[in-house]
């Protein structure tokens, strides 16, 4: 479980690509204080296992699902990476609830200055949309932030200096692909009602004539 608080930028040392999957080496300073061998590190939003590790980077498999679904695959060395070890379990909860399970993607549009903070639109699809609510929470990149408002084909959030200076969102530019998690309270919420109307609809197929005719 995670926050959406990045704790520091990494930068990407090397990536090995395999046919459909990929190891990836990431340096970083303030992660690597206590780092063990099966950690979760979120990784621009993507939660993912430490397989090993040095004095000053780690390294983690990353599977073809994960690169179908996420902006891990346009990463290449060099690239900045937002990171985030997993909530410990007396710290402060300063975000909101992150899995690191990245539902999908989305395109920024534009970005424009308002003073001292930053107008982001990002374009995704219909199915992440749904879950998506005006003054509600999304994770973009691995960053919480809150959604300012929301239309038929995207979502707006607003980010302030100190988010733009400790995280890569500001380095990005129209055209480019961000993780998003969308809340997950309204995904369990979905599913519940949704499985709550299947049950009221499928009515029982056990009846008196049922039993009689198999001999009960």
């Amino acid at each position: 479980m995670f926050t959406g608080i990045v704790e520091e930028m990494g930068t990407v040392r090397s990536i090995k690509k395999g046919a459909k999957s990929a190891i990836i080496t990431v340096e970083a300073q303030k992660i690597m204080e206590d780092i063990h061998l099966g950690d979760s590190i979120c990784t621009n939003g993507v939660c993912l296992t430490v397989t090993s590790f040095d004095k000053n980077s780690y390294s983690v498999d990353v599977m073809h699902e994960t690169l179908r679904r996420t902006n891990l695959g346009d990463l290449k060395s060099g690239s900045r990476v937002n990171l985030e070890r997993a909530m410990a379990a007396d710290g402060r909860f300063g975000g909101h609830m992150v899995a690191g399970h990245i539902d999908g993607t989305g395109v920024i549009t534009s970005m424009t200055r308002d003073d001292n903070a930053i107008w982001i639109v990002v374009n995704t699809s219909r199915d992440l949309l749904k879950y998506i609510v005006d003054k509600g929470s999304i994770t973009i990149d691995g960053i919480s932030l809150t959604v300012a408002a929301v239309d038929a084909s995207g979502f707006s959030v607003s980010v302030i200096p100190h988010t733009g200076s400790n995280t890569t969102l500001l380095t990005k530019k129209p055209g480019d692909t961000v993780n998003l998690e969308t809340d997950m309270v309204g995904k369990y919420v979905e599913k519940l009602l949704h499985f709550q109307a299947e049950e009221e609809n499928n009515e029982s197929k056990i009846t008196m004539e049922f039993l009689a005719k198999h001999g009960f």
